[in-house]
Order: structure tokens, then sequence, then C-alpha cells
């Protein structure tokens, strides 16, 4: 019987993708955790929040995971205007947090990377934020963090979103590597 595929790589039957009454269980219960998440990210940007907004701060960490990065290439991960995109580059640069340059290869291309500075205010606004996760994942029960870390790893994943890096994943970078591919 055809399918859609399952994270795990198993077929869900057709018949079994669940109920409408289900799948709005589960809308409800995302868009909660969605909430909190995006409280948790405000937060985290309190010490900054003067010189970045919650969209120029995806922009950071989307050129963090990517290292340099075409305009265009962001413009589309952001799914914004590439002319949104470049605004929102013109006030990462004012504020010390990005550069761009020239592409050698194609002249009429911009390419987008973090400074040292940009990738500092990166590392310290996610540290805070997993401190705060990790609280309040602390309060669950290990049976419900299993549970969990299945639903999100699948959620994450028909999302396309890449799994965020632990701490000794992250790439470890010589001072004055910010221009460094990731």
């Amino acid at each position: 019987m055809p399918g859609s595929e399952r994270p795990d790589g198993g077929a869900v039957p057709v018949g079994d993708a669940g109920s409408a009454g289900e799948v709005d269980d589960v809308a409800r219960a995302v868009l909660t955790a969605s909430r909190l998440l995006v409280a948790v990210s405000a937060r985290s940007l309190d010490e900054v929040e003067d010189r970045i907004t919650l969209p120029r701060f995806r922009m950071l960490v989307v050129l963090s995971t990517r290292g340099e990065t075409k305009l265009v290439v962001l413009a589309e991960l952001l799914q914004v205007a590439p002319s949104t995109a470049m605004r929102m580059v013109d006030r990462l640069i004012a504020a010390g947090l990005a550069d761009r340059r020239v592409n050698p290869d194609n002249r009429r291309e911009t390419l987008l990377t973090l400074t040292e500075e940009g990738r500092q205010v990166v590392d310290r606004v996610m540290a805070r934020r997993r401190q705060e996760v990790t609280k309040i994942v602390r309060r669950l029960a290990p049976v419900q963090r299993a549970s969990l870390i299945e639903a999100l790893t699948a959620f994450g994943e028909a999302g396309g979103e890449p799994p965020a890096l632990t701490p000794e994943e992250t790439p470890v970078r010589p001072t004055g590597a910010a221009d460094l591919p990731v």
C-alpha cells in the first residue's frame, strides 16, 4: 500500500496518517511549544537587543552554520527578498557583526560572512538559550525526554531544519578566522 515515509525510513500507510483531530492536537501542542521557544529565544537576545533583532539574529545563525554565503542564497534560506536580505546585512555590517566582499569568481555576487564579534554574539546567545532550554527539559521525566527527542527530531526533519550542533560539535576556529567557511 502506498504511503509516506517516516523519519526512521519505514512507510506510513496512507490510511494510518492520523485523524484530523489527532493532527489538530499535534498542531496545537507544537504551537504551544513554539510560543515557549519564541519566548526563550527573545530572552536569550536580551543582552544584545539594542543591536540586533530576532530576524537579524536568525541571519547570523545561518551565516554561522553555513559559513561564507552568497546574498541570494541567504535570502532564499531566510525566505526574504534579496533586497530585504541586503538591508538586514547592511545593519549587521554597521553593527560590526557581519562583513561582505565581492565574489572573486563572479564579481556580480556578494559573499557574506560573520565577523569574529558576530560569531561571539551567536555563541553567547546560543549558550544562554541552551541553558534555559536545559532547565525546562530537566523538569521532564526521562521517558518524556526520550519521546520528545524522537518527536522533535522527526518534526525538524519534516521541516527541513538541520539539527543544532552540540557545544562539542561546534567547530573550533582560530582567532581571526571568521571568514573561513564552516
